[in-house]
């Protein structure tokens, strides 16, 4: 259209202070798009995690600081569940299976996972997605350890490799185990979820770590326990951290729930994971929308330095409107030329915006993954990011209605006006 190319061209004519107006625009619109797209795919990471799951137990806390450090391995347990209340609980007639977890060491900032052979069977993810492993086999030996998808790739672990943990989840520990190295018997296929952030060994291989501790400390002398002597012992756990449950039929579930929580040999909590992320979502909402908040104001902010531009640039801009009237255009033509502007800028904007967030994306994934388990795919924006972007498209052309007018009311002026 003629309109537009004569828009694009006044543009390139004052290009210096149109490509600072668009990078403002491009710079905002791409932060509420990366907040957004964080906020979305940080919900979405948390929902798939754990599928398939009736009941999540652990010692009586709150249901959402169960979930973090049961689930999500982030925080610490206050208490943990003896062995025996575990077994009572398995033993339920409505339990179908049970998946034990027992948490407190670590390897390099990566949380290890005491658990059975029913963790790989029963443990589901996504759309009820089993484990899958990429190489190698579940843990057969006491000393065995399988890896997750992203601790094998950002240490460069193979199969067959030892390896030494530590006690403790923090990334630097002053107490390694140093006597009883492990091996990598196998590494899991990636899930997007903490399961590639964490290390995977048995029980009875948790119990061992620990066989020949002392009130938090490991003993000194003779008293102290190798690796094979180890393996004499009694390796069977005296405590865990939590319990994955699945029913026979989820319409025992609210039944399961009431005994455990009035179980009376310890104090339990038993949670549905679905109702605890709901809770973790509604005290996050309010940090949510202020973040959104915050990138829409940022936006305004680009919006509005276009707008300033705009207005700026009239005074300078007389003597071009008075040679399109003098060829023949109309005032609304004139104010329909600033609109086109302001569209085609804000328009441009967008894209480059659009750009930047892909641009971010693929420079920022490996290390939201490695740092926080946070999978970020580059996808195609989704139905609510196009609203976003169609929202900010139409405030740019209202905001642009002002300078339009102005356009307009001064070409009339100045048509009507005999300047000698």
């Amino acid at each position: 259209m003629p309109l537009i190319r004569l828009a694009l061209a006044s543009l390139a004519n004052r290009r210096a202070s149109a490509l600072i107006v668009l990078l403002v625009i491009a710079l905002s619109s791409a932060l509420l798009l990366t907040v957004e797209r964080v906020r979305t795919e940080t919900r979405l990471s948390f929902a798939n995690t754990v599928s398939g799951t009736d009941l999540l137990v652990g010692a009586r806390a709150g249901s959402i600081n169960l979930l973090l450090y049961a689930v999500f391995r982030i925080g610490h347990a206050t208490h943990n569940i003896r062995w025996d209340s575990y077994q009572q609980i398995a033993a339920l007639p409505q339990v179908k299976w049970a998946i034990p977890l027992s948490l407190g060491d670590s390897h390099r900032g990566y949380p290890v996972l005491g658990t059975s052979a029913d963790y790989f069977t029963h443990y589901r993810y996504g759309e009820r997605q089993a484990l899958q492993l990429r190489e190698g086999r579940p843990f057969a030996d006491l000393y065995d350890v399988v890896l997750g998808a992203e601790v094998a790739r950002a240490l460069g672990y193979r199969l067959g490799q030892r390896l030494v943990l530590a006690h403790g989840t923090g990334r630097i520990s002053l107490t390694r185990h140093d006597d009883k190295p492990f091996r990598v018997s196998g590494i899991l296929a990636p899930t997007g979820t903490p399961v590639d952030r964490t290390l995977h060994i048995s029980l009875a291989g948790m119990q061992a770590l620990h066989i020949d501790w002392k009130q938090g400390v490991p003993v000194r002398g003779r008293a102290r326990l190798d690796a094979e002597q180890a393996r004499q012992q009694d390796l069977t756990p005296q405590a865990i951290t939590a319990v994955l449950l699945g029913l026979e039929q989820r319409v025992a579930t609210f039944a399961v729930q009431r005994a455990i929580n009035d179980y009376r040999g310890e104090p339990l909590l038993a949670v549905l994971p679905g109702v605890a992320l709901q809770e973790l979502w509604s005290l996050m909402a309010s940090a949510e929308q202020a973040l959104l908040l915050v990138s829409a104001c940022v936006v305004l902010v680009g919006l509005l330095g276009m707008l300033t531009a705009l207005l700026a640039s009239l005074g300078e801009r007389r003597r071009e409107m008075a040679i399109l009237r003098s060829v023949g255009a109309r005032p609304w033509q004139i104010a329909a030329l600033l609109l086109a502007e302001t569209g085609a800028l804000t328009l441009a904007g967008l894209l480059g915006g659009l750009g930047l967030l892909y641009l971010t994306l693929l420079a920022g994934r490996g290390w939201l993954l490695s740092e926080y388990g946070l999978h970020l795919p580059l996808s195609a924006p989704s139905a609510h990011e196009w609203q976003l972007l169609g929202a900010t498209l139409l405030a740019g052309l209202l905001l642009g209605l002002l300078p339009a007018w102005r356009a307009y009311r001064q070409s009339l002026v100045d048509g009507l006006s005999i300047r000698l």
